[in-house]
């Protein structure tokens, strides 16, 4: 009786123990591939799922992140014949998970493969110095490329980088040599730009500076000349001014004088009142001239005598 009551408490912890283990959580990022006696089933999303015991079980756990694949470099020949090395990365996300785990046997390894008979392909293509300036257009070839080929395995590639590019070492030396070289070209470019520059500048400065004299002279003269000319001007004007006042005391002399000469009627009354006192004197003879009207002659030579004695 004991016995058996321990065999049954066996039996109970072990098909406890199934059921625990039968029961099975499933994370947001992933999905689980589950097969029955060797056969598909179905697939389990996020939540909580349980096996059949004995008949059921997890063929596959598939994350559905984004996932990169750093490939290890891949020989290839250019067009021109140069053998280099380059290493790719892949980005890539499941996009189906059944077909994933059924469409093709290594995922990774056909990738793999796939990026390097694209790259040998794509790189043929092109030269060396194509190969090292168009790394966006070998990108886009590649990620079409292995997104098509992807896409029966349940896999979509988003992108395709090339991380390195690596030539020879002969062809390296030289690429330095060139670059060097290069350099040194545009450095001297750079230098004669500078010194043709400066002299440009100079040159700019020398004549803004001829242009400043220039125009400071030509003030100058103009200044000088307009400074002459008022000078002259004053002076003429000083001239004309004396001229003008030397008349005008002309004038006013000649009017002085015509206003102080005695007239021709003061000269006879003078005249006559000369005759009258010579008549008070002793003597009894006067003298008369023939014709009296002579006396108004004689009063206008007097009076031109007394203007020129002025």
């Amino acid at each position: 009786m004991i016995a058996l009551i321990i065999v049954l408490s066996v039996l109970a912890a072990l098909i406890l123990v199934v059921i625990i283990t039968s029961i099975k959580i499933v994370k947001q990022t992933e999905k689980i591939i589950v097969e029955r006696l060797g056969a598909y089933r179905t697939t389990w999303g996020v939540g909580l799922h349980m096996l059949l015991p004995f008949f059921d079980r997890i063929a596959l756990r598939v994350s559905m992140k984004e996932q990169v694949k750093d490939f290890e470099p891949q020989s290839v020949i250019t067009k021109d014949n140069v053998t280099m090395q380059i290493d790719t990365v892949v980005f890539f996300v499941v996009t189906d998970a059944k077909l994933y785990a059924y469409g093709v046997e290594n995922p990774m390894s056909a990738i793999n493969y796939l990026s390097a008979t694209t790259l040998r392909n794509i790189i043929g293509e092109l030269a060396l110095d194509e190969c090292l300036t168009s790394r966006e257009i070998i990108n886009e070839k590649m990620r079409k490329i292995l997104d098509e080929a992807t896409d029966p395995w349940g896999i979509k590639v988003n992108r395709v980088e090339v991380k390195n590019i690596l030539p020879p070492k002969d062809i390296r030396e030289a690429m330095e040599k060139q670059m060097r070289a290069e350099r040194e070209k545009r450095e001297k470019i750079l230098l004669a730009e500078g010194q043709k520059q400066s002299a440009i500048l100079v040159a700019e400065g020398e004549k803004q500076s001829a242009i400043l004299r220039a125009e400071a002279d030509k003030q100058m003269a103009i200044l000088r000349a307009e400074g002459e000319a008022e000078s002259l001007r004053q002076v003429k004007q000083a001239e004309a001014d004396s001229i003008r006042m030397m008349k005008e005391a002309e004038a006013e002399g000649l009017k002085r004088i015509n206003e102080s000469a005695p007239s021709e009627a003061a000269l006879q009354l003078r005249y006559y009142e000369a005759l009258t006192k010579v008549a008070d004197g002793q003597s009894t003879k006067i003298f008369l001239p023939a014709d009296v009207a002579k006396i108004g002659s004689l009063a206008s030579v007097v009076k031109e005598s007394i203007k020129d004695g002025k």
